[in-house]
């Protein structure tokens, strides 16, 4: 995130959709959140392999890093990561950066004990190509 702003200061927005995975380190989301708003104009918090946790209890504990006041204005909540990928991707205009965090190469989802078939990389191809 730091790169990137570097390289888009005064010129572009940076929208970051991110999560944190389940069954992982708690104490390490609300910093996430801290570090993503640092950073990002604005930030999409959703689903990242929630395994055997309730996302929302996951989304929850991120949002202790984050200031009541900028809910709804700066940092938006959106379980579903596909949509939350392309609300992402609405908010912009021009040269904004949207940075999708946290799965990568991934092509799968983690629900349960359970792999999904879920690709960042397709999903905002989709939305992208269908703009």
């Amino acid at each position: 995130l730091n790169d990137i702003r570097s390289e888009s200061r005064l010129k572009n927005r940076i929208v970051t959709v991110f999560g944190c995975g389940g069954d992982r380190d708690k104490g390490k989301r609300p910093l996430m959140a801290k570090a993503a708003l640092e950073y990002s104009d604005l930030v999409f918090i959703t689903s990242d392999n929630p395994r055997t946790e309730d996302p929302l209890k996951i989304v929850q504990d991120i949002l202790v890093g984050v200031s009541k006041d900028l809910l709804n204005t700066k940092v938006f909540v959106e379980l579903d990561r596909k949509e939350a990928i392309r609300k992402a991707i609405r908010e912009t205009s021009g040269q904004d950066v949207v940075l999708i965090a946290g799965k990568g190469h991934e092509d799968y989802q983690i629900i349960g004990t359970k792999k999904h078939d879920f690709s960042d990389i397709k999903v905002a191809s989709e939305i992208l190509n269908g703009m």
